[in-house]
């Protein structure tokens, strides 16, 4: 299996004020030691090993002097908490570095980040293409509120290339997909993605929440943005909301300057478990990773079973692609009940003991879900067959437990 180039740029780091720092000179640029490490000052406030929690909602300064420098000098540091925190800068800087990218925003989740994004690079009358296997909030905002201030949405099939090209006109402002997507797993070739994007001068987005920065590095592809919900693998422990949007510094600027008028900030102490989570950020993946293949495998294997989306198998419409573009395939794995109806199928959620039902994924527990019942519950069946959304389908999403267990733990509940 092929891997994503890993060249990752200089990081800087510093202090409450921002200090600069020199790379992590001597320990190369390997992922673990980034996770870590980068971002942050290597002597903090008080001598401590780990980050303060900066419990401000404004901050001084020392006389007129020192205000009027920091506006005429730009400088970089805090004023009132509603546009930036010291530890929140901390993470910002980390993970641009694990991403490979020069800048990141911080939101206080996931669709907060894709919201602040949005509003700040659509205006009335612009347009919006999405691939259609997209999160159902996501396409929610657009079509049902974006829509009110004159903005288009148009959705084309999951990793149609010809058609998302077809839908171009000068009008539009944004090309996004996630990758891979929920819960079909799709992988996008992302340098095609991105050449329609420089072809067409459209800049391009793409959610990489299930593939996280330790897979897929969209950035070295040539992507615009990259969005993650922290609150997933970032995370990792199930216990924060957090979302990110990375990219060049320039063009995430006035993206900043709107999340500090909308006010779509994080609190201190999540950013505090962000950046705790994020120091056993390969650690978790390696075995998420494990777990993933593992339970997928058997999955595909099971009498029981009618088909597995899953992009490390090789029976997964994009495994071609996954092999070329990610390090590991995650552990969000689709699967389908072999002639069951939506009750059926439940039986078999309700069955296991391991995994909690719940939405979201990404953490060190395990989680199970019906899609049909947990995020689709309300639509009609015309509209869940349009969403791709089955009565037989179940959404499960491998933990660090160990993977042995996660099967027999399936076997049994699929046996009964």
């Amino acid at each position: 299996m092929s891997h994503v180039e890993m060249s990752i740029p200089p990081t800087r780091a510093g202090s409450s004020d921002d200090t600069p720092r020199e790379p992590l000179e001597g320990f190369g640029e390997d992922f673990s030691t980034l996770s870590v490490h980068a971002g942050e000052a290597r002597q903090k406030p008080g001598d401590s090993i780990t980050d303060p929690i900066f419990c401000a909602s404004t901050y001084t300064f020392t006389d007129t002097q020192a205000v009027i420098d920091y506006i005429e000098q730009n400088q970089t540091r805090e004023e009132y908490g509603r546009y930036g925190n010291p530890g929140e800068r901390v993470v910002e800087r980390k993970l641009a570095a694990l991403e490979g990218a020069e800048d990141a925003v911080l939101y206080s989740s996931g669709m907060a980040a894709m919201v602040g994004l949005l509003m700040t690079k659509l205006s009335a009358c612009d347009e919006v293409i999405f691939f259609d296997e997209c999160y159902h909030r996501s396409r929610e905002f657009c079509t049902k509120h974006l829509s009110r201030f004159g903005v288009v949405t148009r959705q084309v099939r999951a990793c149609d290339y010809e058609a998302m090209e077809a839908a171009i006109n000068p009008h539009t402002k944004l090309l996004v997909s996630e990758s891979p997507t929920n819960p079909h797993m799709s992988c996008v070739d992302l340098e095609r993605f991105a050449q329609i994007g420089r072809e067409y001068k459209v800049e391009t987005l793409i959610d990489a929440t299930l593939a996280t920065p330790y897979n897929l590095r969209p950035i070295s592809a040539g992507i615009d943005y990259v969005l993650h919900s922290a609150t997933k693998y970032l995370g990792g422990h199930n216990d924060l909301l957090a979302g990110v949007v990375i990219g060049e510094k320039d063009k995430l600027e006035p993206v900043r300057k709107l999340r500090g008028i909308m006010g779509a900030i994080n609190g201190p102490q999540n950013v505090y478990l962000l950046s705790r989570g994020l120091k056993t950020f390969e650690l978790r993946m390696q075995r998420h990773n494990e777990n993933g293949q593992r339970v997928a495998e058997f999955l595909e294997n099971h009498p029981r079973i009618e088909r597995v989306l899953y992009p490390g198998l090789p029976s997964h419409p994009y495994h071609e692609i996954a092999q070329e573009t990610m390090r590991g395939f995650g552990g969000l794995i689709t699967f389908f009940v072999k002639d069951a109806d939506w009750r059926e199928t439940a039986n078999i959620v309700d069955a296991v003991k391991i995994p909690r039902i719940a939405p979201s994924l990404g953490g060190v527990e395990s989680l199970i879900e019906q899609p049909l019942v947990m995020s689709y519950y309300q639509c009609t069946p015309e509209e869940r067959r349009e969403f791709g959304i089955h009565d037989n389908m179940i959404r499960l999403s491998c933990g660090i437990e160990n993977s042995e267990d996660l099967i027999a733990d399936l076997k049994q509940a699929l046996q009964r």
